[in-house]
């Protein structure tokens, strides 16, 4: 989910967006139709960003935690 804490090769980082091809949405469009979906990992120390379209096999891919956002939206 957007917000969500990750690890990506070791560095902390965060779902910046998810493009998923079930969801409509204007700013992720262009990954689905160029990707078929996937998310943005944000890692600003060493890679800044990096989009992940098989996320199932990223073996560099940790997650951590729910962002706070999201977490209270199911509460």
């Amino acid at each position: 989910m957007k917000g969500d804490r990750v690890f990506f090769h070791g560095e902390p980082g965060q779902i910046e967006l998810v493009a998923d091809p079930l969801v409509n949405d204007p700013e992720t469009e262009w990954y689905v139709k160029e990707y078929g979906g996937g998310v943005m990992v944000v890692e600003p120390k060493v890679f800044g960003r990096a989009f992940l379209s098989n996320t199932e096999g990223a073996e560099d891919l940790i997650f951590v935690s729910r962002s706070a956002e999201s977490s209270s939206a199911r509460s």
